[in-house]
């Protein structure tokens, strides 16, 4: 008996075409993520224990604008496609062909707030702490604009939720874009916010951010048992993904920061 599927929504992966001007879902995602993760991040702040001012995250926000983009191409440049990009430089701005890295963006993101910080003097890891709680926020709505262009499917499954992917041959798949959605996105932004809300973890310095490269760590490690390998790349060693080669070094990461988080005292106004 041939398994149950859900039809895949073919959604058209363009909102808006006007002449040569158009819309995609994808660009609006990383617009709209930015913008509401901002909006997140000035209410965040305003909230005990420990109060930042609005315009810190104010002139942040163009910072994190530049700070995602050049660091989402460059990391998928350097970690996915070198031998390409470095025999076709010219394509290497060419951001709407696609080809971003979350890997890259937040290693962008991370070396952009060190910079803001020193330029502002406040300590890094409390601006940190605070946009890390908003990261999954992007994370969600990048993954269903993932899942609307059909790309970054799942390997094939006969469990009854497969889809059928345009681009992804005529066997039924996981949809792994909605497990990162659900898991680096939904579920991980929750755990975070009931952190920093309901306990004095700001006051831990570090403590968020490495919560939040163990939860995104895991996540993504997980799904990439179920997500399609890339196929310029394949497995690594024989056994793993680039996904999940680069997500070690940041739970480990995590797992330090959250072990030397101590509890300390603001010493600014």
């Amino acid at each position: 008996m041939p398994p149950l599927l859900i039809d895949y929504p073919s959604i058209d992966p363009i909102l808006i075409e006007i002449g040569p001007f158009a819309i995609r879902w994808y660009a609006l995602a990383y617009i709209v993520g930015l913008l509401i993760g901002w909006r997140y991040c000035l209410w965040l702040a305003s909230k005990p224990p420990l109060a930042l001012a609005r315009e810190l995250f104010d002139d942040f926000l163009i910072w994190a604008i530049i700070a995602v983009l050049l660091g989402g191409r460059l990391g998928y440049v350097l970690f996915y496609k070198p031998a390409h990009f470095l025999a076709n430089p010219v394509e290497i701005p060419m951001l709407w062909q696609g080809g971003m890295s979350f890997h890259g963006g937040m290693i962008g993101v991370i070396l952009a707030l060190w910079l803001f910080s020193i330029r502002r003097r406040v300590p890094f890891f409390t601006l940190m702490d605070v946009v890390a709680v908003a990261g999954p926020i992007g994370l969600l709505l990048g993954r269903l604009a993932n899942f609307i262009n059909g790309e970054l499917y799942g390997r094939p499954s006969d469990v009854p939720w497969a889809m059928v992917f345009p681009q992804g041959g005529p066997e039924p798949r996981h949809p792994s874009q909605l497990y990162e959605a659900a898991l680096e996105g939904l579920l991980l932004f929750l755990v975070l916010h009931v952190v920093a809300r309901h306990t004095n973890a700001r006051l831990r310095y570090g403590l968020i951010s490495g919560l939040f490269l163990i939860g995104y760590g895991l996540s993504r490690f997980a799904v990439e048992f179920v997500r399609e390998p890339d196929s310029h790349l394949g497995y690594l060693f024989g056994f793993a993904t680039m996904g999940q080669l680069l997500s070690v070094p940041m739970i480990l990461l995590g797992i330090w920061l959250a072990l030397r988080a101590k509890p300390a005292q603001p010493s600014w106004s």
